[in-house]
This record gives structure tokens, C-alpha cells and sequence, in this order.
């Protein structure tokens, strides 16, 4: 396979990461901890949400972690797939859906342009 234009994860760059900013830090990790913990929706189901949305991010370190979390919670390669699939369809539906601007600016200038200038 061709080499990534992402570098794998380095633990010294983690540590790097933790020293110039130790508060955030410890404040993101138990963020992280708090968000990902069962509450009304299972550990399982929040990683599943989190892989679809690591798709449309396109983050991939996110999607590796996230899909390993989500196996490591009990999720099924179906599952994962068809929630891929989903972020799929939400990012191309936000073109289709925005589609309505470029539309809406089309008409506008066409019946602000004479007929004849629509012809040149």
C-alpha cells in the first residue's frame, strides 16, 4: 500500500501534546470519558454514531479508534457498515438538499437577465 499522507500515531507526539497544554488535555480526556460512557444511549450504539461520523469528518484516525471501540463494545461489522452508510447519505444529502441555493440563484438571475442577453 502506498504510504499515508497521515502519520501513524506517536507516543511521543502524544506526550507533546499533553505537556504544552496539561490542563486541556485532562479536561478533553474526561470529556472524551464522560461522552462515550453508557447513559441513555449504550457505549455501543455512542461508538457506532461515532464511526459514521468519523466517515463524515473523514478523520482517520477517528475511524480506527472508534471502529475498534465499537467492536470491543459488542458492535457488528453489519452494524458499522450500514451506520457508514448512513453518514454517507447525510453527506451527499447535504449537497443535494443545498442544491436549493444554487437553484434559487440560477432563477433569480435568469429572470433578471434580458432574453437577450441569455442568448450571446
Amino acid at each position: 500500500m502506498s504510504e499515508s499522507i497521515y502519520p501513524p500515531a506517536q507516543a511521543h507526539l502524544a506526550r507533546m501534546r499533553r505537556d504544552l497544554a496539561p490542563d486541556t488535555e485532562t479536561a478533553f480526556v474526561a470529556f472524551s470519558r464522560q461522552v462515550f460512557a453508557d447513559g441513555a444511549l449504550p457505549a455501543r450504539v455512542k461508538q457506532i454514531i461515532a464511526v459514521a461520523v468519523a466517515h463524515v469528518t473523514q478523520c482517520p484516525y477517528c475511524i480506527k479508534g472508534h471502529t475498534r471501540a465499537a467492536l470491543r463494545h459488542g458492535a457488528s461489522a453489519e452494524e458499522l457498515m450500514e451506520a457508514i452508510w448512513v453518514a454517507a447519505e447525510m453527506r451527499a444529502g447535504g449537497s443535494y438538499a443545498h442544491s436549493q441555493l444554487a437553484l434559487a440563484e440560477i432563477d433569480t438571475l435568469s429572470a433578471a437577465t434580458p432574453p437577450a442577453a441569455q442568448d450571446s
